[in-house]
């Protein structure tokens, strides 16, 4: 035989006595933590779970001094303190500030952190490449070696030199187009019958060469 407690409960506490239950859980990843706190939030504030990050966010601002007035129902404050208290695994402030900017992770990110697949670190760094195809490539090479996250920053760093480089280059071609036109229209070469027909050609090359789409 084993002690129990039987509690007569409605749907929506024993709902938040099994969001509080998982989010004890040692094998929990960020996300699903973030989203099952968001869930309990919502039920003990009785707002929908979506309505929960500006809540935390004005939280935030007042404390920091960025509001010119209390914008907060006291009781809001004390509830969310609460369910933070009852949970003893994160601060409300930490939650706010380092914990709901994962839900804004490109998705295919997000995915890989949701099922596991990738470390909280890992994903925040990776997450920093704007270029989608290049952020997508990094996580496949990520997922398929298993790269440190020291690793994945010199990839990064690899990636933004070269990227550095390109733009180095057009910056260097652009002028030389605008210095060659600023030179020509000084010249005398629209006076010359001869170098007017070469450049005619020229520019008829030019003209190819930029309208080209293949």
């Amino acid at each position: 035989s084993v002690p129990v407690t039987i509690r007569e409960l409605s749907n929506e506490d024993a709902l938040q006595l099994a969001l509080v239950e998982n989010l004890q859980r040692e094998d929990l990843n960020p996300v699903e933590e973030t989203e099952g706190i968001l869930q309990l939030l919502g039920l003990r504030l009785k707002i929908p779970p979506i309505d929960v990050p500006p809540l935390l966010y004005r939280m935030r601002n007042e404390v920091i001094g960025n509001t010119n007035q209390n914008v907060l129902i006291n009781s809001e404050a004390q509830a969310v303190e609460r369910v933070f208290a009852e949970l003893g695994t994160i601060s409300w402030e930490s939650f706010a500030t380092a914990r709901l900017p994962l839900l804004r992770l490109p998705p295919e990110i997000l995915e890989a952190l949701r099922s596991g697949k990738i470390a909280y670190t890992k994903a925040q760094a990776i997450a920093r490449i704007k270029d989608d195809q290049r952020r997508h490539q990094l996580l496949t090479e990520a997922l398929s070696q298993d790269l440190s996250l020291a690793q994945i920053k010199a990839e990064i760093a690899s990636l933004k030199a070269a990227k550095g480089d390109i733009e180095a280059r057009d910056s260097s071609l652009k002028g030389q187009i605008d210095d060659v036109l600023r030179l020509a229209k000084r010249s005398q070469v629209w006076t010359d019958p001869k170098k007017q027909r070469r450049l005619e050609k020229l520019l008829a090359e030019l003209k190819t060469l930029v309208t080209d789409t293949d």
